[in-house]
This record gives C-alpha cells, sequence and structure tokens, in this order.
C-alpha cells in the first residue's frame, strides 16, 4: 500500500503545481491585457515569455522578460520576481495586479505608451526597482510609494508627472538612484530627502521646481552622479557640496541666482564629467581641476568666468571635451590643451587672438578647436575669421541662404530662383569651426552626451518622409550652441526666416512621439524666442514651419545662434537625442533686391530698371499733377515702417487669403476685418486689416508694431509680419485654431474648457503679462487686458493679443499721465478716472479675466440679482459671506481642483485692489498660482462696495446704456472709451461727456 500512497501524493503535488502554474499564467495574462498586449504566451514550466504582441512594431533592442527564484517562499514553487516589457511601445496602464505576485522585486516598463499613473495598490509590494522611464503617466507621484521601503531604484525620467515631488519619499531608506527628469514637478525639494543617506544617483532636470538647491545634499556623502539641467531650482551652488567626495558624474547647468565664485570641489578626485554651465559663476578656475587624471569632460561654458589656461595641465590627464565657451578667458592659448583626440572650444571669450602661425591654428591635427570669436581685442572680421590672413571683403552681399544639414538646393520662391548652400558634407565635431567661400559659416559646440559616442558624427539628422522638400528632410543638430554667421554683409535692415521642421519624433502611439525638443533662438546677440519648440509651433512632426525676424547689421556680420537650456527629453528615441535642430536659413535685404545671376544678367536688369524707373516716375508726376495721388499723404506717419521687420506684398497677403474671400473672414474689430489665409509654405496665418476710413487705426497699426515687433514669448501672439502697399495696412499674425478666450466662456462654443485647461490658461496669461512688464527689453503696459484679447492655440494655450494700445512704461517714471484707453470694466479705477497708468493697471484687469475664467460669466453682462453691479462686485461680497463657491462656473461640476480654485479667486481679488499699490507685480501673481509664493490671508477691501471707485464707472456705463436703450440706440455691451482726460479732478460724469464708443469684437 505504501507505494501507492507515495503515488497518489505525487500525482496530487502534480497537479497542485499544475494549477499554480496556470494560476500564474493568469495572472501574467491580466498583467499583459492591463498594460495594452494584443497576444500573450506565457511557458510556465520554463518561466519564461513566448510571445508579446501589440499593435506597433517593436524596435530591436526591446526586452521581454521574467525571472524567476525557486529558493524562495515556505514551498517548492518558483516564484515570480522579475518582470522587463521594455521598448515595445504597451498602449495601456500600469497594472494593480501587480500585487497578486507576492515576491515581485523589479519591474522594467521603460518605453511604452502607458498612461494613468502608479497604482496605489503598489504600495503593499516588496518592490526594490521600479522603471517607467519614458511613458505618458501623469498626475501627481504617489505618496503610497513611500511606503515601499524595499524600494533601492526609482526611474520616472521622461514622463508628465505634476504637482510636488511627495515628501513621503523622504522615508525611502534604501533608495539609492532617484530619477526625476522630464517631468512637470513643482515646488522646492522637500526637506525629508535629506535622509535618503544611501544615494548614489540623483536627477531631476528639465522640471519646475523652485527655491534654492537645498544645502541637506551634502548629507548624500555615497552619491555619484548628480544631475540638474534647467530643474528650475536656483543658485548659489551650496558650499557644502565639497563633502560629497564620492561623485564622478557632476552637472548643473542653467540655473538663475547671483553670482558666485566657482565651487569647491578639490576632494572630488575622481570626476569624470563636471558640467557647471550657466550658473553665474566668476573668478578664476582652481588649478586643481586641470590636474584631475579621470575627467574626460569639463564643461563651463556661458559664465563669466576670467584667467588663463595654464600652460602645465597634467599630461596624464584623460580630457577628451573642454568647453569654455561664452566666458571671459584671455592669454594665448597653450600647447598643453592642445592633445590627440581633445575637443576644445574657445568660442566668445577674450584669448589673445590666433594668427596662422599660431599652434592652435595647425592644420591636419588629431583635435579639434573652435577659436569663433575667442578674442575681442581685434577687428570684428578677425574675431570671426580665426587663423586667417585674408581678412578683406572684395564685395559685400545683401542676402544668405543655407540649406543647414542638407545638400545644395534651387527652390522657386516668389517667381524667382533661390540657390540654398548646403552643408551636409561637413563633418560634425563638438567644436567645430566651418567656413564656407560663399561668406557664411558656422560654429558648433558641445557633445550629446550618454550617447556612447565619442566620435560625434549625429550632428546631421536626416529622414526618409516623402511629404517633406530638400529643404526640409535634412537638419543640423547641436547638442549646446549652433552659430550660423554671414560676414561681408552690407549694412541695414534684414528679414531673417529660419526653417524647422521636427523629422526625430513621430506622430504615433508609440514613445516616439513623447519627445519634447526645446531650445532658444538669438538673433545678433539679442534673445529673440525662449523655449522654442518646433514640434509646437509647426502642429505636429515632420511639418516645415518658418519663423521670421527682423535683425539690423550695422558691422557687416549677422550672427543667428541656436542654444539649448537644459530644457526637454534627452532620450527619445534613445539616449543623447535633444538640443537644437535646424533645416534652413534664408536672409534677406529689406532695402534692395539681391540677385542670384550672374553679372552680365544683373547689368541687363539694371538697364531695364532705369527705363521703367524713368517711364515710371514720368506717370507719377502727371498723376500727381492731376491730384490722384493725395491720399498718399495718409500714410506719411509710416514712413519706413517697412524696414523694421518682416514685409509681404500685397500679392502674397491676396494669395494666401483668396482675395480677402469673404469665407476666409474670421473676425471684424474696431481696426478693420480679419482673415484666415495661408502662406506658400503652408503657414496658416491671421491677417488683420486696417480700416481705410479709420485714423485711429493708423495710430495702432503703428503703435502694434513697434510695440510687438521684436516681442516673443510663448503666451503672446507672434506678429509674422506686415505689408504697406497700394492704400493697404496689415498685420500677419500666427494664426489661433480656437479664437477668444471669450469666445469659449461666453458663447456656445465646440469648446469645453475644463479646470486644468481653464487653470493653465490662467498661469498662461500671467506669464505673458509678466514678460511684457518686467522680463523683456522693452516693458510694456498692455492697456486692454480682457478675454477677448486672449487667443487660444491648437493645444488651448493662451496668447495675448491686440497691442493697439499698449504703452512703453519708461523704467525712470513712476506712471504716465495718459489719454485713457480702454475697455470699461476691466479699467483700474486709477486710470480710468484720471488716467494714472502703471503696469498695475494690467494686474487689475487680469484679476477681472481671472474670476471670468473660473466663473465663466462676463464682468460686464453678468447682473447678479442681489443688487451686485458686476461680477466683481459679486465676487467681492462672496468673498466678505464666505459664500466664494457660488462663483464656480458650473459647467465644471464636481471636476475641480479646490485648493486652485481659492487660490486663483484670492489672487484676482488682489489684483483688484482698489488701492495700485496693494495690488502685486506679476511676476507674483506667477509665484501665487503656481504655490510659491503665499497669498496673503486678509484680501484688502473696501469698507463699503456700493462707494467703491472699482464700481463706479460701472454704474455709470450702465446707466448711459438704459438711456441708449430708451432712445432706440443700438450700442454692444462690451465699449471701448477713448479720451483725453483732463486733470485729477475729472470725475465718472463728465468722463461719459466725451466718451468715444468703438466695437471690439476682436478675434
Amino acid at each position: 500500500m505504501l507505494p501507492a500512497k507515495r503515488g497518489v501524493l505525487s500525482w496530487i503535488l502534480a497537479v497542485n503545481y499544475y494549477f499554480l502554474l496556470l494560476n500564474l499564467a493568469d495572472i501574467l495574462e491580466q498583467i499583459a491585457v492591463t498594460m495594452g498586449a494584443t497576444h500573450w504566451k506565457f511557458n510556465g514550466e520554463l518561466c519564461q515569455i513566448e510571445a508579446v504582441r501589440v499593435t506597433t512594431d517593436r524596435p530591436s533592442w526591446s526586452e521581454t522578460d521574467v525571472k524567476c527564484n525557486c529558493s524562495i517562499g515556505n514551498d517548492t514553487l518558483c516564484h515570480i520576481v522579475a518582470i522587463t516589457l521594455k521598448g515595445i511601445n504597451l498602449p495601456g496602464v500600469l497594472p494593480p495586479e501587480l500585487v497578486k505576485l507576492p515576491y515581485i522585486q523589479q519591474v522594467d516598463f521603460a518605453y511604452n505608451y502607458l498612461s494613468g499613473s502608479i497604482p496605489a495598490e503598489w504600495s503593499s509590494t516588496q518592490l526594490n526597482s521600479i522603471s517607467v522611464l519614458v511613458n505618458r503617466l501623469s498626475g501627481e507621484i504617489p505618496k503610497e510609494l513611500g511606503n515601499i521601503t524595499s524600494l533601492t531604484y526609482i526611474n520616472l525620467e521622461g514622463n508628465q508627472f505634476s504637482g510636488i515631488i511627495p515628501p513621503e519619499l523622504g522615508k525611502l531608506i534604501n533608495l539609492k538612484t532617484l530619477i526625476l527628469s522630464s517631468n512637470q514637478l513643482e515646488g522646492e525639494l522637500p526637506t525629508s530627502l535629506s535622509g535618503l543617506v544611501n544615494l548614489t544617483d540623483f536627477r531631476i532636470s528639465d522640471n519646475n521646481l523652485s527655491g534654492p538647491i537645498p544645502d541637506f545634499i551634502q548629507n548624500w556623502k555615497q552619491l555619484a552622479k548628480l544631475e540638474l539641467h534647467a530643474s528650475g531650482l536656483e543658485g548659489p551652488i551650496p558650499s557644502g557640496i565639497s563633502l560629497l567626495n564620492m561623485l564622478t558624474d557632476l552637472r548643473i547647468s542653467d540655473i538663475d541666482g547671483p553670482m558666485q565664485e566657482f565651487p569647491p570641489l578639490i576632494n572630488m578626485t575622481g570626476l569624470v564629467i563636471l558640467v557647471l554651465r550657466n550658473c553665474n559663476l566668476s573668478g578664476e578656475i582652481p588649478g586643481y581641476i586641470w590636474q584631475l587624471k579621470t575627467i574626460q569632460t569639463f564643461d563651463v561654458s556661458f559664465n563669466k568666468l576670467v584667467g588663463m589656461i595654464p600652460d602645465d595641465i597634467s599630461a596624464r590627464t584623460t580630457l577628451k571635451f573642454v568647453f569654455l565657451s561664452g566666458n571671459m578667458f584671455s592669454g594665448n592659448v597653450p600647447d598643453s590643451i592642445l592633445k590627440n583626440g581633445i575637443n576644445v572650444d574657445l568660442s566668445y571669450n577674450n584669448f589673445t587672438w590666433q594668427g596662422p602661425d599660431q599652434p592652435a591654428c595647425r592644420q591636419n591635427t588629431n583635435y579639434y578647436i573652435n577659436l569663433y570669436k575667442s578674442s575681442s581685442a581685434v577687428s570684428t572680421l578677425r574675431n570671426i575669421l580665426p587663423c586667417t590672413e585674408d581678412l578683406t571683403c572684395p564685395r559685400y552681399g545683401c542676402s544668405l541662404h543655407v540649406n543647414c544639414g542638407g545638400n545644395d538646393f534651387t527652390v522657386k520662391e516668389n517667381n524667382r530662383q533661390l540657390d540654398y548652400e548646403g552643408d551636409a558634407q561637413v563633418e560634425g565635431g563638438s567644436a567645430r569651426y566651418f567656413r564656407s567661400n560663399k561668406y557664411w559659416g558656422f560654429s558648433s559646440t558641445g557633445d550629446f552626451m550618454d550617447d556612447a559616442n565619442d566620435q560625434n558624427t549625429r550632428f546631421i539628422e536626416s529622414t526618409q518622409s516623402t511629404n517633406l522638400s530638400e529643404l526640409y528632410s535634412g537638419a543640423r543638430a547641436s547638442p549646446l550652441s549652433l552659430t550660423y554667421f554671414r560676414y561681408c554683409l552690407e549694412n541695414g535692415n534684414y528679414n531673417v526666416s529660419l526653417h524647422f521642421a521636427e523629422i526625430i519624433f513621430k506622430d504615433d502611439r508609440t514613445y516616439y512621439n513623447l519627445g519634447r525638443r526645446v531650445f532658444d533662438i538669438y538673433i545678433q546677440e539679442k534673445l529673440v524666442w525662449k523655449d522654442f519648440n518646433i514640434e509646437e509651433e509647426a502642429r505636429g512632426v515632420k511639418r516645415p514651419v518658418i519663423r521670421r525676424f527682423n535683425a539690423t547689421v550695422t558691422n557687416s556680420v549677422l550672427e543667428i545662434r541656436l542654444y539649448w537650456g537644459g530644457k526637454g527629453t534627452t532620450r527619445i528615441p534613445l539616449r543623447g537625442h535633444y538640443g537644437a535642430l535646424i533645416s534652413a536659413i534664408s536672409v534677406d535685404s529689406t532695402f534692395k533686391f539681391c540677385s542670384n545671376e550672374d553679372r552680365k544678367t544683373v547689368i541687363i536688369y539694371v538697364i531695364v530698371g532705369v527705363l521703367a524707373a524713368c517711364i515710371t516716375f514720368f506717370v507719377l508726376s502727371i498723376l500727381w499733377w492731376k491730384g490722384y495721388l493725395c491720399r498718399k499723404r495718409k500714410r506719411r506717419d509710416l514712413n519706413g515702417v517697412e524696414l523694421q521687420m518682416v514685409c509681404f506684398t500685397l500679392k502674397q497677403i491676396k494669395a494666401a487669403t483668396k482675395n480677402f474671400d469673404a469665407s476666409n473672414k474670421i473676425g471684424e474689430g474696431g481696426f478693420g476685418p480679419v482673415y484666415k489665409g495661408q502662406l506658400h509654405d503652408g503657414t496658416l496665418v491671421a491677417v488683420k486689416q486696417l480700416s481705410s476710413q479709420s485714423k485711429q487705426g493708423n495710430r495702432e497699426f503703428l503703435n502694434e508694431i513697434s510695440t510687438i515687433s521684436c516681442l516673443q514669448h510663448p503666451n503672446l501672439v507672434k506678429l509674422h509680419g506686415c505689408c504697406i502697399e497700394a492704400d493697404q495696412l496689415l498685420l500677419v499674425y500666427e494664426y489661433l485654431d480656437n479664437n477668444s478666450l471669450a469666445g469659449a466662456l461666453f458663447e456656445d462654443s465646440r469648446l469645453t474648457l475644463d479646470w486644468p485647461t481653464r487653470f493653465r490658461i490662467c498661469l498662461g496669461i500671467a506669464k505673458g503679462l509678466a514678460f511684457l512688464h518686467e522680463e523683456s527689453s522693452q516693458k510694456i503696459v498692455h492697456r486692454d487686458i480682457k478675454a477677448t484679447n486672449v487667443l487660444l492655440d491648437g493645444q488651448l494655450n493662451p496668447k495675448i493679443s491686440d497691442f493697439g494700445l499698449a504703452k512703453l512704461n519708461e523704467e525712470e517714471k513712476t506712471h504716465i499721465s495718459t489719454r485713457v484707453a480702454g475697455t470699461i470694466g476691466y479699467m483700474a479705477p486709477e486710470y480710468a478716472l484720471w488716467g494714472y497708468l502703471t503696469d498695475k493697471a494690467d494686474v487689475y484687469s487680469f484679476g477681472v479675466v481671472l474670476l471670468e475664467t473660473v466663473s465663466g460669466k462676463n464682468n460686464n453682462n453678468y447682473m447678479p440679482s442681489n443688487n451686485s453691479i458686476c461680477l466683481l462686485d459679486w465676487a467681492c461680497n462672496l468673498q466678505q459671506s464666505g459664500s466664494i463657491e457660488e462663483l464656480i462656473d458650473q459647467r465644471l461640476g464636481s471636476d475641480i481642483n479646490k485648493q486652485e480654485v481659492e487660490r486663483i479667486v484670492k489672487v484676482a481679488l488682489l489684483c483688484t485692489s482698489a488701492t495700485p499699490s496693494l495690488r502685486p507685480i506679476m511676476s507674483e501673481v506667477v509665484g501665487m498660482l503656481e504655490g510659491r509664493i503665499s497669498i496673503p490671508d486678509e484680501i484688502p477691501e473696501a469698507n463699503t462696495y456700493s462707494n467703491d471707485l472699482r464700481f463706479k464707472a460701472m454704474k455709470d456705463f450702465h446707466q448711459e446704456r438704459q438711456k441708449q436703450k430708451l432712445t432706440g440706440s443700438q450700442t454692444q455691451n462690451t465699449m471701448t472709451i477713448q479720451t483725453d482726460m483732463g486733470s485729477s479732478s475729472t470725475s465718472t460724469t463728465n468722463l461719459f461727456d466725451s466718451v468715444q464708443f468703438q466695437d471690439q469684437t476682436d478675434t
């Protein structure tokens, strides 16, 4: 009987084992389905994934693996301890079912297309490693992660996590790696992180953090890698960093803060990578840095460092990359730094000029050295043409056309052939200087770090897309700084057109779709566009987009520079993909016609042109004598405007708008009609046409051009150019798909603005105003901030528009006494009543827009039943009675963030204080909305609202409307007043005696 019993027992165990395997396979299938796999096959006996299928192709390097451990637990079964599903574009969500695997320790779900957030259920596991690198996870980082005290590795890079870093992560005392880069995290680093004494790797680049780099990082004595590129944290770099003597990789860049000396790093003898770029460093580089034997990359570019490079750099050093660009170094370039295999960038410095006989100019060497503008003590031409003796301009040109990263290419534009010279044959290099024989060249700086490629072969990108012309199918890339320059150029004004197309990322449901490329654009050493994003501007990938600028040449040299400021993803599609990318550059003068034809043809053109000019002059003289040209006098005040910005011909505008076809009309305002158009390159534009009857429009036209032609900000409408021809005055703007904020809030609209979108809109408007008031080179008061003048792009990002009433704010003046112009209901009382104008008038108007965005109600049209005169009056009453929740737009339902709503309402009431000095400045408003600056508990308010100056104008306005209704007058609800104000004794009543009402239904 005994053998029979043993046989039965073995059979029972085998059956039990079989069913356990089936259960395990079932759990894994649940996990796979939750993550979006369309087919899954798992071999439980071999503990092996045999098949995973998804709807998209997977790269060759993708990984699908399961690991089992058969020696844990109280049974004889094998248990799954690790799952890797990497690089297969799974489109689902992270699986809560993971908790059904009691011994799971590691999950690697990197490079997928997963959405949602990290399941709170994971907090009950014993995981020690979580990688969700490069997905589209969002929301706040769950504080429950702090309960998984077994964790040693967390990688959340390349997602869309927002909010603060949970202080609960400070409980992960075993944590060694914490990577949070390329998210949307805010707030300061929680002090609880100071307890993570076992950290060896901490990365938090490309976020929106605030506050200083904390002193407590000195507690991380085991740290080997610290990466803080454009994290939002501010300097100075704490001196306690000197205690981190285990660091081998230190990268800090693009931080604001005070100037500081070079941080004390003498104890970090094992440094391999040292990047302290754009960190406001001053003084000299300590001598011990040049003696480090392990250092390979040294980047201190774009600081204020001085001194000389020593001539005794250690012969045993392993230096490969030295980037000193953008400092004030002086002296000679020593032989000790010119080693085989090294890349040295010395551009933008004060070194002794290196002539052709200097060692730094030796040809056919095994090193790269960039000397572009490395010496400021010589002539402009010598500075940009180092190592040359030919320093004269045999002739001067007036144009530039370069196919960046491509071959020579001829294109037809405006009925003429343009030859774009290509630079595809110019090899890459981390410290590369190239000079064409046609009076242009480029300077390239930087190394694509972490791409395991020291040969730097990836400075040109290309695509096989058939939808792009050859001008856009190739592009030159830059990991740090790329400057294109044109010399021997005639002095004068130029139109600069920069051509872009995002050819690396994809528009599909794969992780290739998740990349973000962000860089800055400088022209003539002036920042003209911060945080430029090709894909956003083109509204998609592999789509051309042209951005136009105006530039003035005074020393025969034009310079266009692209700079990577540490923002955007760096690992999509693979490591090292980031930085600037440009397809082509075209530059044309605004003061003369530049031809590419040969000299004989040019002479013929000149002769024909002279004859045509004589005939034209004769005809015009007769017409003038007959009196037919007198209306031209109306445009005298516009002389010279076309020389200051990009100009379009009337023929181009007519072609774009189909001759101002009525079907393309998208709005009508006091300025005139607005038409949708499409330029020959596919760019959608909005064309504002000045009413030929409006003298006031002439002033506004001039004002709008002069005000915003030099302004570039993500939250300002972009002015592409203008047209002044015949009797036409036209402004050409970027086209915004979703019209105005007013239309979305107050009218029957196809748009649904949920709460996160409304909050983002409020923050965007605040950032745009902060730029106008405090950050732009010209401090500007808009004077007519209202929901009608806030436009929404395809992603519902806000753009401030209509600068026709804007005023320059002269910094030495505390205020401007001016003709009042604006919209009743949005005008600050001190401005409406007495013409007292400061930037606090915009702050007041912004406060009203905040209330409108929260409530969905128009300040002027909404008349509550409780005797409140307007929305603002009602909000003040609700605040006083503690019933502010009544203000919230009912269309939002329960899907709101009550803390954000309360924050916005408090900020709105603070902004609309009757006393200007009590209103915050706009940078403070941005800080309050982001939660970085506390909002006063007590919101200043008038004792009696009925006598509040804020509402006197509104009362008179409504009285005027009632009078007009009684007399049968038809006047629109929102009106603009423009009147010359007298002294401070002007009353609200006589204000309306001289009021001029104007239709303001702008698009």
